[in-house]
């Protein structure tokens, strides 16, 4: 059907959970539990990294750049999901849109290569003990990490140039609780074959080059710890990797699920469960996987305490 610029779409509508709207306020209550949890949660572990010197390591500095991170990605996110649930305006500019979508993708990437960093970092420093300050110096640590910054926000801003370019003037309701690519790329008047083939492209260089990274890390890093004679140490080691795997495993598998291999779910609400994974679990669980599990963070919250404590 011919279409005129005066049907041209200006805004989308985000249907997100329309078919639980008796629990609206449920979910609200979870959401936002669940966000000022993971912001609070993540401020915290940047503060501490900050103040205690005996933090100021590669390790900790990678954790305290992915804490950062997971504030601006939930909030890119679960903030207009929260008042769509409240509230029955469910409209967004195409403008804001397509910047939601392009946050989402930059700061999704970022996070695939600061995994990867942060497993690689792990690795030099069980398995290579003796080399780690050698290899893995503020300055080398600070290049890694500007360098997934960098290439993260660089990588997708192509992508999101393309969509921009593209043609929306029939329906404008989006399946989804935030403007996502696969849902944004259908309501196209456009052949959106070669955008979905740059984006699969991407997604598929990006997700799987930076798990394989990942996971090839913590395989020898394993490797190493059944090599190792105290089985305390074996077992804390164990339990430190299980919980950081798990943490991978699940961001990674719904990520890779989502944009990789898109076609091989095709039910909606089960595709936006999936996308709660990454969007809203994974930076939940992160400053407690991560952070707030370790002895020498446990110690250094330990000692701040006491001094606000003596501070009154």
């Amino acid at each position: 059907m011919a279409y005129t610029n005066e049907t041209v779409v200006t805004e989308f509508i985000l249907l997100g959970f329309y078919g639980v709207k008796n629990f609206k306020i449920l979910l609200f209550a979870i959401f936002l539990f669940i966000y000022i949890v993971t912001v609070t949660g993540n401020i915290v572990i940047i503060t501490i990294v900050y103040a205690d010197v005996h933090l100021h390591t590669p390790m900790y500095f990678f954790l305290s750049n992915l804490s950062f991170l997971e504030i601006l990605y939930t909030s890119n996110i679960i903030p207009k999901m929260l008042f769509n649930i409240i509230t029955d305006n469910h409209t967004v500019p195409f403008i804001g849109c397509i910047v939601q979508l392009y946050f989402f993708g930059s700061l999704g990437s970022t996070e695939c290569f600061l995994l990867g960093v942060m497993a690689y970092d792990r690795y030099i420093a069980i398995c290579k003990p003796l080399h780690y300050s050698v290899l893995m110096t503020t300055r080398t640590s600070l290049l890694m990490s500007i360098c997934s910054w960098f290439t993260g926000f660089i990588a997708t801003f192509g992508a999101i140039i393309l969509v921009s370019q593209l043609n929306f003037c029939g329906p404008n309701k989006i399946q989804h609780f935030f403007c996502d690519l696969q849902p944004v790329l259908k309501l196209s008047c456009k052949n959106v074959h070669i955008m979905g083939t740059v984006a699969w492209t991407l997604a598929s260089t990006i997700l799987v080059g930076s798990c394989l990274l990942t996971l090839a890390s913590y395989v020898n890093i394993i490797l190493t710890m059944l090599q190792m004679t105290s089985s305390v140490g074996q077992q804390r080691a164990f339990s430190t990797c299980t919980a950081h795997l798990t943490v991978v495993v699940i961001f990674y598998g719904a990520m890779i699920s989502m944009y990789v291999s898109p076609n091989t779910v095709n039910n909606i609400e089960f595709n936006k469960v999936l996308s709660l994974l990454y969007t809203v679990v994974t930076p939940f669980m992160n400053p407690f996987i991560y952070t707030l599990r370790n002895k020498e963070v446990k110690e250094a919250l330990r000692k701040a305490v006491r001094k606000m404590g003596n501070c009154y």
